[in-house]
């Protein structure tokens, strides 16, 4: 359990500096203003499934029952 927690952490913080950076780099890059919105929100997208996934994964290596959307195992086992 307190393994779990820790490679939460570690991941929240990887996740966050990587948001960080493809933030940083969206702004260098010159879009017009609807494309530069969807690409923003394609981004929220993305790392909201990803970050849904690898908690669920999280969850059911804790021990805690999760449906693990159809998927017989995870990828952090």
């Amino acid at each position: 359990m307190i393994g779990t927690l820790i490679g939460l952490i570690f991941f929240c913080v990887i996740v966050g500096v990587v948001w960080w950076g493809c933030q940083q780099l969206l702004a260098l890059i010159p879009l017009a203003e609807p494309f530069a919105t969807v690409v923003r929100i394609l981004m929220v997208i993305i790392l909201v499934v990803v970050v849904i996934y690898v908690a669920t994964v999280l969850l059911g290596m804790a021990g805690i029952p999760v449906n693990n959307f159809g998927l017989s195992h995870g990828v952090l086992r």
